[in-house]
């Protein structure tokens, strides 16, 4: 009768009534919140200390103020009313912003919280992604009846792709419909959105108390963590002023003002202005806390009536009034400073040198003779002005290599036909009539849209020719194969044939940084600044960056309106390397996207232009050049561009004629490696002429003898699935005579692969255009979902 020692304490559990269960689950909480252990994987992040800390600091007195950014999702939203709801709280303080982002902040010395709120630009793309980047919250502003607009649909795509903070549904008005009907409406919008927001909650705001709740939900909800911020201290302007160089006045120093956030911020360090570059930091200033919920006795009533005047024009740049109060904290150490170099200086002579033997400089003696040539030239031209003159003939037939490995000859065929169609149907003078033209002008300025519908129609038809024979390219007759395809080399297989990463490099390798073992330099980067002691200022300061060397364009957006951002960058984030990011097309686009087009990346907290190139993401060693970026697989795109530790995001957009950015593809980082292999291959096609038991003569693929000695030991395999290889060239026009592992069948096709290695190309541009703002149609909310009945 003896009961177990380990069945005593379930038995005891089960005796106890419901109270006495809830009192000994709240004194096991507290014991673990007392001594840092989470009761298990859910909970870890609810009861850890750290998080506590970080949740009870955000908004209060010692942590920054909580950053709430105002989207608005819809055309008929109006913002202003919600702003006005938040702004009329009891024992609350309001003090108007200033500068770029605006807005204003709310100060609740009742609940020790304080708030500051920002509105996005309603079509400013670049403000929406640039605020959401420092945000702590975002308000999203809906419709009753439609929810979001297209406008509002591109915008919701491109803030999930780059990383969504913590947010909330906000839906204003409603006032003038009868109690019944706006209780369905808004639960047809709550049905509608569950398939954007599963979980999220809409708050009516309509009164003073629905906005108090908005408040309480904002202040104690769970806050999201972005990577590529948690890692970097980061701020949003607050305050600007730009004191001019004394040689130009197009460069200057910039003082910015900010709370810091996330990471304590290093004077030695380097920082990246949103937008506008890398720059470094001279000085590091503490100026009176601008939003303080208990300021000082002495000087409280000073600083009170200088808030009042906050918003004034007198005020523009936010640090006249304060200079008195400033303190310098910390000046940059010249010898510790981070340096701007991005590009490494290539030396011409830092290779292996030797001296020529005399046969070779007889050889380099015999080709100059060789290509001496007779020009007729105008008379007193001197011998330098008469080597520029190129013959007729010569002009024809000199070619640039790098260009025709770029652009296909059957491409180039169809421009030089369509060219000559288009200059033969021009009249001439003699052929000209007169005619009578229509006083309406809307057919002629509708016929102008028409080339680029052209341009897109032969994409259209390059994509399709693409899907249905990859890599296959025709063998111009007018130039022998082993001229045009001399930098491709067959393979015996393609997944286990050896390939040097640096063979061949082009000369921009010689620019770029590259790490010897990439993840390890960033698990141990990370490593440090866990364990590295807070140094500089801390996270929750008002300070002010004295940042060097910027250019007055910054000043100036931030004066119109545009928000200044801040991101400090971690050490080698400045330096110029190769890197790829996996991403996959965005469903919303359906124009064909060509290798080496133009797109415009946003990446973590940088965004440029850039050429990309497309490749498969495979396991391999090698991964193959793909031509268009395909839209049921995900492919890695490969730039030159600053080097950026992952985990981070990156948005691909293409610019339209019209200046207005579409978005094409999402996805994240990948890696740094310039050692990463991209194949381009082209498959030569042949067809079989004759055949016999394993034997066959294959036509069409050369069009001269040397062509098929020149290709002769690389393999051959059919679409059916044969392998062979050439045994003998037949005559003069470029048949031979091939020898399979099996009968081929007549309606089967040789095809013969060779392969280059690509690079992109330099094209890198950190200077990004603004782009148009969105146009704005119907909801983009699915029929179904609309509908009210």
């Amino acid at each position: 009768g003896r009961v177990p020692v380990k069945a005593q304490p379930r038995r005891r559990l089960r005796d106890l009534n419901r109270v006495d269960r809830r009192h000994q689950a709240l004194q096991l909480r507290r014991q673990r919140k007392e001594a840092g252990r989470s009761p298990g994987k859910r909970a870890a992040r609810r009861c850890s200390p750290q998080v506590l800390a970080e949740k009870r600091s955000l908004g209060s007195r010692d942590g920054p103020p909580h950053l709430v950014v105002v989207v608005v999702l819809h055309s008929r939203a109006a913002a202003h009313d919600t702003l006005r709801l938040l702004q009329s709280q009891d024992s609350a303080v309001v003090r108007a912003g200033q500068g770029g982002a605006g807005g204003f902040a709310l100060l609740c010395p009742r609940l020790k919280q304080r708030w500051r709120f920002v509105t996005a630009q309603a079509g400013d793309l670049h403000a929406v992604l640039d605020l959401a980047k420092v945000a702590d919250s975002l308000l999203f502003i809906l419709d009753l009846a439609e929810g979001w607009d297209s406008a509002g649909e591109h915008c919701l795509s491109c803030l999930f792709a780059q990383g969504l903070p913590s947010y909330a549904l906000a839906v204003p008005g409603g006032t003038d419909l009868p109690p019944k009907k706006w209780i369905d409406a808004r639960k047809k919008l709550s049905k509608a959105i569950e398939k954007r927001f599963p979980e999220a909650k809409l708050f009516p705001l309509s009164t003073e108390q629905e906005s108090l709740l908005l408040l309480r939900h904002l202040s104690s909800q769970k806050q999201r963590h972005l990577a590529f911020r948690d890692r970097r201290a980061h701020l949003l302007a607050y305050a600007a002023e730009f004191v001019p160089a004394q040689d130009t006045p197009l460069l200057g120093t910039l003082k910015v003002s900010g709370f810091v956030r996330r990471q304590p911020l290093h004077v030695n360090g380097l920082v990246h202005i949103v937008g506008h570059g890398d720059f470094q930091v001279s000085q590091v200033d503490a100026p009176p806390d601008p939003l303080s919920l208990n300021p000082r006795v002495v000087k409280g009533q000073k600083r009170s009536q200088d808030m009042e005047v906050w918003g004034c024009d007198d005020s523009v740049n936010g640090t006249d009034d304060m200079e008195e109060d400033v303190k310098v904290l910390m000046k940059a150490d010249p010898s510790k400073q981070e340096s701007l170099q991005s590009e490494v200086v290539p030396d011409p002579m830092e290779g292996e040198q030797t001296w020529p033997t005399e046969e070779e400089l007889q050889e380099a003696e015999d080709s100059l003779k060789a290509n001496r040539r007779v020009v007729k030239v105008p008379k007193g031209t001197s011998k330098y002005q008469a080597a520029w003159i190129v013959d007729d003939g010569e002009e024809g037939s000199e070619k640039d290599d790098d260009e025709d490995d770029d652009i296909d000859d059957d491409l180039m065929e169809e421009a030089l036909s369509q060219e000559c169609e288009s200059s033969e149907e021009e009249p001439g003078e003699e052929e000209s009539e007169t005619m009578t033209v229509s006083e309406c002008l809307r057919d002629d300025q509708y016929d102008e849209k028409m080339e680029e519908d052209e341009q897109m129609l032969e994409r259209y038809k390059q994509e399709r020719m693409d899907e249905m024979f990859p890599d296959e390219v025709d063998t111009p007759r007018d130039v022998p194969a082993r001229v045009r395809f001399q930098k491709y080399r067959g393979l015996k297989s393609f997944r286990t044939s050896p390939w040097d990463p640096k063979e061949n490099l082009p000369r921009d390798y010689a620019r770029i940084f590259q790490f010897q073992d990439f993840s390890r330099t960033r698990k141990h980067l990370f490593r440090q600044i866990e364990k590295e002691e807070t140094e500089g200022a801390l996270v929750g300061w008002y300070i002010t960056l004295h940042v060097c060397n910027v250019p007055v364009s910054v000043m100036e957006s931030f004066k119109e309106g545009k928000p200044l951002v801040l991101f400090s960058l971690l050490p080698h984030e400045q330096k110029m390397s190769v890197l790829n990011f996996l991403v996959r097309r965005h469903p919303s686009n359906t124009e064909p996207v060509r290798a080496k087009e133009e797109l415009i990346f946003h990446c973590g907290f940088r965004r440029f232009r850039a050429s990309p190139l497309f490749s498969q993401h495979t396991s391999a060693d090698k991964h193959k050049l793909e031509r268009f970026l395909r839209p049921d697989a995900a492919l890695v795109v490969t730039v030159y561009a600053p080097i950026t530790f992952p985990p981070a995001s990156v948005l691909l957009f293409k610019q339209r004629s019209n200046g207005m950015h579409d978005l094409i593809a999402t996805g994240s980082l990948l890696s740094v490696d310039p050692d990463r292999i991209v194949i381009k291959r082209l498959v030569l096609s042949g067809h079989p002429f004759k055949i016999f038991t394993k034997t066959a003569v294959v036509r069409y693929m050369f069009f001269n003898r040397d062509d098929v000695i020149w290709f002769k030991p690389v393999e051959l395999r059919t679409k059916w699935g044969r392998r062979g290889h050439i045994k003998e060239p037949l005559g003069t026009h470029g048949h031979m005579k091939c020898h399979f592992d099996g009968q081929l069948k007549s309606q089967d096709t040789v095809l013969l692969n060779l392969y280059k290695r690509v690079f992109p190309k330099w094209t890198y541009d950190p200077h990004v255009p603004e782009p148009v703002p969105w146009v704005r149609s119907e909801s983009a909310l699915p029929e179904q979902e609309v509908e009210m009945e």
